[in-house]
């Protein structure tokens, strides 16, 4: 099925086709139908599965373009889910000027609310709370309503707001249509829908349906002090243009963003101390594609409506099992592929389990990417920049190359340039033993630390695995004598063992390491 099969007006399927929507998603294609010949309906299915079309379109079609009054109501449960949907409806209405719609929500000067509302609005979306407010301010009349919906019933219950939907459901005018939408279902949820919704439809989306099976999930285990690293050489070397990185605190988040400036990243924080209005600015700066990284709490995780992300990262394994799934589906959305990437620390992977349990979702045990697939990437991206402008011939300044080749053999003219545009490959700081060595040699590293400390083999292989993204398999000989230790590894692991060990310690004990003498 297509949306121009669905009983849209030509308007609405005319901004869906701006938007890239063609086939609606499993939960669409049922519930539309439905809503749009006035069923009430219980909707069960996760995130990212298409559930704001699935109310907004038909909903849309039941407006009364002539009355400007409020017709249809939208319950969520947080401020950023309100205007995400806000938004989405927006987007719906393109070519359809006649139909208003409003956000309402706490945080936004109420004052302001009253007046958009007083200029005629058919469409109110808001959380629970500042709804109630306005119906007992008397600024928010519902006698009019035709429709009325509760998105994300079982998060709002969880945030105790069961008796302020109870006593807003109570006002709305009747006959109405209900429909509910939820990720499960548990029995104040099925009370409330005993209650307030007639004959309702029933729509649910099994797990195997969901969108997250689009997205790539892997894992990656690693010490703490590794994690700073490995989030900014995957974001080389996958080079998104959207990504989002979820932490559990604030303090985390402020802390990351501090990091990633300074290796000049152009990344934003979004968390609960920040302010509503700022939020909202950073938002349309990333839909812009302004920056490139957001960096985020579960706080506002459902609200972050970003199309295009391309990879998620989980800088902490997140408290819950479901946040995890809220996390991911910012990813992979509407058709689309997407990745994301779990950091692991040690007692974590007892959590990844329970994620895995409570998602039935693959996730693949990953590595952290080496210095030398860095490197990789850094050259493959350079050379593609050189090239397009030799093919375009779009050269500048010749009569420097002219001086130049007067004195010098035109392959050191290009190394040299290469050189000052892009750098030193970080391999070329190992010194000359490393140097020397090809491709899969065996390079023996010096630890100043042995027996006398009472390392044992393991110790070397969980602390290189952990900080240098090297896997135990992978690293060869180890001799410890007393007071020092040599351990083997590939050359091509040299430089992410002498740069991932500097500054660590091992076993509370800090330890230097060099490419061993003859």
């Amino acid at each position: 099925m297509t949306f121009e099969q669905l009983e849209l007006n030509q308007k609405t399927k005319r901004a869906l086709g701006d938007m890239g929507y063609i086939n609606p998603t499993p939960i669409q294609e049922q519930a539309i139908p439905m809503v749009l010949k006035g069923s009430d309906l219980i909707g069960q299915s996760k995130t990212g599965t298409g559930k704001t079309a699935s109310y907004s379109l038909p909903m849309i079609e039941k407006i009364d373009m002539a009355n400007k009054k409020v017709q249809a109501l939208v319950l969520c449960p947080t401020r950023e889910l309100a205007l995400q949907v806000a938004d989405e409806v927006r987007k719906f209405l393109k070519y359809q000027e006649g139909i208003k719609t409003i956000a309402i929500y706490g945080g936004q000067s109420i004052d302001t609310q009253i007046k958009m509302l007083k200029k005629g609005v058919q469409i109110v979306i808001g959380t629970p709370g500042r709804i109630l407010d306005h119906m007992r301010r008397k600024t928010l009349k519902l006698d009019q309503v035709t429709m009325c919906v509760l998105d994300e019933a079982d998060e709002m219950l969880n945030m105790g707001f069961e008796e302020d939907i109870e006593a807003i459901l109570k006002e709305v005018s009747k006959p109405r249509q209900t429909v509910l939408f939820s990720a499960t279902m548990n029995k104040k949820i099925l009370d409330i829908t005993k209650k307030y919704l007639v004959n309702p439809k029933k729509v649910k989306i099994p797990a195997e349906e969901l969108t997250v099976n689009e997205i790539e999930q892997i894992s990656i285990s690693m010490k703490e002090a590794m994690k700073s690293e490995t989030l900014m050489r995957l974001i080389e070397i996958y080079r998104p243009q959207k990504a989002i990185v979820f932490c559990n605190t604030k303090k985390r988040v402020d802390d990351l963003i501090e990091v990633l400036k300074q290796n000049n990243y152009k990344a934003e924080a979004l968390h609960g101390d920040i302010k509503q209005s700022t939020r909202e600015r950073i938002m349309k700066r990333m839909r812009k594609g302004e920056f490139q990284i957001l960096v985020a709490t579960d706080v506002v995780a459902r609200g972050i409506d970003i199309q295009d992300v391309e990879l998620v990262l989980n800088y902490d394994v997140p408290q819950e099992e479901e946040y995890y799934v809220h996390r991911i589906g910012r990813t992979g959305r509407n058709g689309n592929t997407g990745k994301a990437f779990t950091f692991v620390v040690g007692k974590e992977k007892s959590k990844l389990q329970s994620i895995k349990k409570y998602t039935k979702a693959r996730i693949k045990e990953g590595s952290i990417p080496t210095l030398a697939q860095i490197n990789q990437i850094r050259n493959a991206k350079a050379i593609e920049k050189i090239q397009k402008v030799i093919d375009k011939k779009e050269f500048s300044n010749e009569e420097i190359l002219t001086e130049l080749l007067q004195k010098n053999k035109i392959e050191e003219i290009a190394k040299a340039l290469i050189t000052i545009q892009y750098g030193k490959p970080k391999a070329e700081k190992v010194n000359e033993i490393a140097i020397k060595t090809k491709s899969g040699d065996i390079v023996k590293l010096f630890f100043n630390l042995g027996k006398k400390d009472n390392m044992k083999v393991k110790d070397f292989v969980g602390s290189i695995a952990a900080n240098c993204g090297i896997q135990g398999q992978n690293i060869g000989k180890i001799n410890i004598l007393d007071k020092f230790s040599f351990v083997e590894v590939p050359s091509e692991y040299v430089e992410d063992v002498l740069q991932g060990m500097k500054g660590k310690q091992i076993k509370g004990r800090n330890c230097n390491v060099e490419i061993a003498g003859k």
